[in-house]
């Protein structure tokens, strides 16, 4: 891998820590406590208290921000409607975002998921 790409792939992963970080600040349970990777896994369901992954996605599909719902580990409801979902930071990494920008995306999110 080029130093660039090698760059890029650590600001992904430095992104992905950031936004996790803030999301879990802000009341959400990241699965595992965090990331070490591009990815990260929410439980918005938060045992009937938040809403479903499949809520969760609509909700912030409608605002612009692309998720997937997804089943998390001891998954009680149905993978078509499932407890969370699953965010990447790889896109925002490639527009240039940096972790001053997964702060406020996360509270983005928070906003949406909550309003």
């Amino acid at each position: 891998a080029t130093p660039d790409f090698r760059k890029y792939a650590k600001q992904i992963v430095s992104n992905a820590k950031v936004l996790a970080s803030e999301l879990k600040r802000l009341g959400w349970r990241i699965v595992s406590g965090g990331t070490d990777s591009h990815l990260i896994l929410v439980d918005t369901w938060m045992k009937g208290k938040g809403l479903s992954g499949k809520e969760a996605e609509a909700k912030l599909e409608k605002a612009g921000i692309i998720v997937n719902k997804n089943t998390i580990p001891g998954e009680t409801r149905s993978p078509f409607d499932p407890s969370g979902i699953r965010l990447g930071t790889a896109a925002e990494t490639t527009r240039g975002r940096k972790e001053k920008d997964m702060v406020r995306i996360a509270r983005t999110i928070n906003k949406i998921l909550r309003g």
